[in-house]
């Protein structure tokens, strides 16, 4: 944490309320040998565009906590280095402080269930533009989508907001231009996604929807199960049971449960789109 003050760093990530409280707790003395090993890990990881999260069995989740707050001012560092306005790391880091909260609702305690997620992001390859979130990989670590390219970019859906067309528009536009400037030497022209919000039964089901216009952008690679990520992403349940206790109130939460109901799986879709040109202005 050296060179940036506590409260700065938790207005950085975005960490607020009783977290605080949690993290400062963190912070109050020299990390442990767990954490030593998580920043580590996280250090190697750092500019080299790794697609996939860290894992570390001999960490906690406590030390992974205080290793993304300890080694989060790196990256901040290390996207100033690239010429990333500070705005735009910031949007990227408050996903900390974000999936703090995320824990709390689902957990109903202080934790991070989604530290490994979290390690992306610290890798200094992944950002926030406009509605989604971008992560910058090798085209061997894209899937069969990626054959051929260089370089892909993943697509993440966060879950605030809506996806309105126009907002996917922008946001895909955006980043055309965002990686060709910041990563000239890294062209990208494909996109990929691996969502459950590709899983063609929801398109079906839900045909006029804005997820249903998302999930048409993408060419469907392939799909894999994945029972309980429609449960997670729609109402931020662990596991599969007392379903029956769930809210029914939108369409959206009827054709989730309603699948489950009826014997079904859930489905991860893979999918890749191509990406409009970049037409970046470096003026």
């Amino acid at each position: 944490m050296a060179g940036i003050a506590q409260d700065e760093l938790f207005k950085l990530l975005d960490i607020q309320g009783e977290d605080a409280f949690g993290c400062a707790s963190l912070l109050e003395s020299p990390p442990g040998d767990g954490a030593r090993r998580a920043l580590a890990s996280l250090d190697a990881r750092l500019g080299v565009f790794p697609s996939k999260s860290a894992t570390m069995d001999d960490c906690t989740e406590t030390d992974w906590i205080e290793a993304l707050l300890r080694f989060a001012p790196v990256v901040h560092r290390y996207h100033l280095s690239l010429g990333i306005p500070p705005e735009s790391s910031a949007a990227i880091l408050a996903d900390v402080g974000l999936n703090l909260r995320i824990n709390r609702r689902v957990h109903g305690r202080f934790g991070l269930d989604t530290w490994a997620w979290l390690t992306l992001h610290m890798a200094g390859n992944i950002f926030r533009i406009g509605r989604l979130q971008f992560h910058l990989v090798r085209g061997d670590a894209g899937g069969p989508s990626a054959a051929g390219a260089s370089w892909v970019l993943g697509v993440h859906i966060p879950e605030d907001g809506g996806l309105s067309p126009a907002l996917v528009d922008t946001s895909f536009s955006q980043a055309s231009k965002f990686f060709d400037r910041y990563f000239p030497d890294k062209a990208v022209s494909v996109a990929s996604c691996d969502s459950w919000m590709l899983d063609p039964y929801l398109a079906r089901k839900l045909p006029h929807s804005n997820i249903a216009a998302f999930a048409r952008r993408f060419t469907l690679d392939r799909c894999s199960d994945a029972p309980g990520d429609a449960v997670y992403f729609t109402f931020r349940q662990r596991g599969m049971d007392n379903l029956d206790r769930l809210p029914r109130e939108t369409s959206l939460q009827r054709v989730v449960l309603e699948r489950i109901d009826d014997g079904g799986t859930w489905q991860l879709g893979h999918g890749h789109l191509m990406l409009p040109p970049a037409q970046a202005n470096h003026a």
